[in-house]
């Protein structure tokens, strides 16, 4: 795992400024939006899905979350793209992306052959045509991956996958110690409208963050009727925005820059709320009094998806890739390189010792209290056919109004 000191170093390069809005969306118009097909469903292009594959071709744009596709420039100890690229002959190409909606208006132009795609970005790369199916049998190392990652509705439709798991994490709950009593259990704690924490209260700054307040009100308003925090109809939006308009009061900052939160934290300005697991190790090894749980309500997380341009002109590189990234040595690299659990199954054979068991990786149980990032449709994602759900631009709009 990375050390402090390899964190200070990063800080004054463009990795971790980025990763800092690490998986999330902005506040921004979002690209193509899957709710507003004809009819309110989810209507999938028909993009052709590769059958076979040839020779490899001379090179592959990689478009990344910061810190899926390092070549040695920011660490020379951390590299996997120069391995691959001896490998296949394919050298590699990459721009990194700080936002999933970024990413979405990035994969229109064509110019990308592989993404690293967010549950929030996958269903509108999906429905704009900008992906394409991924035949899993050209990919060998699919066989290794977790199987609870595969055929999920952010990565496939209809049993057809669009991509390979990547990695994955939870969006957990950390407190200050010291000052936070008793311990929370419950994300009450960052919801209560009286909070003795006020203006002491940290939140993920995105619109997908509403999810997180749909969690809370189906745990403990189930008259609303919620099943899926993705799957919300106006008056469950109505609802969610309602209690973040309460919360507002309360944050002092929502972060999407995670050395922001790290220091927030380091610095008592923060004393609770969200967090990744990779903030609570990085917080503690600068000396914060912070514990991070998993609330007794689950919580919101990510799961990410290499997917396949639709208009790729280096289809053999581009399966290469997603075999080469969730192979065993790759996978595990990226994985304590990023600070998520990997999706192979075997890269935990190759991270340091307690690095999955702290990821909780290939923890089938843990891994089902976790409600990953998915894109808000009109097409409930619950399964209801008697309403519209309101959609990832719905979700923007409230956002922007709820932050004033």
């Amino acid at each position: 795992m990375r050390t402090t000191t390899v964190l200070r170093a990063l800080a004054g390069t463009a990795v971790l400024a980025l990763v800092a809005a690490g998986c999330g969306t902005e506040s921004g118009s979002g690209g193509n939006d899957p709710g507003t097909s004809a009819g309110g469903t989810f209507n999938v292009p028909d993009i052709p899905m590769a059958e076979e594959l040839g020779d490899n071709e001379d090179s592959l744009s990689v478009l990344a979350w910061p810190g899926y596709a390092e070549d040695g420039s920011t660490d020379k100890s951390v590299d996997w793209v120069t391995p691959f690229e001896k490998k296949t002959g394919c050298q590699v190409d990459v721009k990194y992306f700080g936002t999933s909606d970024e990413a979405v208006n990035l994969m229109k132009s064509g110019q990308y052959d592989v993404v690293s795609a967010s549950g929030d970005a996958s269903l509108r790369l999906i429905a704009g045509g900008d992906v394409a199916p991924v035949n899993t049998d050209l990919v060998p190392n699919y066989a290794d991956v977790w199987g609870f990652l595969k055929d999920r509705d952010w990565n496939s439709v209809d049993g057809q996958m669009y991509g390979i798991p990547h990695g994955y994490g939870a969006n957990l709950l950390m407190w200050n110690t010291e000052k936070v009593t008793p311990a929370p259990t419950s994300w009450s704690v960052v919801w209560e409208a009286d909070s003795p924490y006020k203006g002491k209260v940290t939140a993920y700054d995105s619109p997908i963050y509403i999810a997180d307040a749909a969690l809370y009100l189906m745990n403990t308003q189930p008259d609303l009727g919620i099943k899926d925090p993705y799957a919300l109809d106006e008056d469950q939006l109505a609802a969610a925005v309602d209690l973040l308009k309460t919360q507002r009061p309360n944050v002092g900052e929502y972060w999407s820059d995670y050395l922001k939160a790290i220091q927030a934290f380091s610095t008592g300005d923060t004393l609770v709320g969200t967090t990744w697991q990779v903030i609570t190790n990085y917080a503690q090894a600068d000396g914060a009094k912070v514990e991070a749980i998993l609330p007794e309500e689950g919580s919101t997380g990510w799961s990410d998806t290499w997917m396949i341009g639709s208009k790729t002109e280096h289809p053999n590189c581009a399966y290469a890739w997603l075999n080469d990234i969730i192979s065993p040595e790759a996978n595990a690299a990226v994985a304590e390189w990023f600070g998520e659990a990997p999706a192979n199954a075997k890269a935990c054979d190759l991270t340091s010792k307690g690095f999955c068991e702290t990821f909780h990786a290939g923890d089938e149980a843990y891994a089902e209290k976790i409600h990953y990032w998915n894109t808000p449709i009109e097409k409930c994602l619950d399964g209801r056919t008697d309403v519209k759900c309101t959609t990832y631009q719905d979700w923007t709009t409230a956002w922007t109004e709820i932050k004033g």
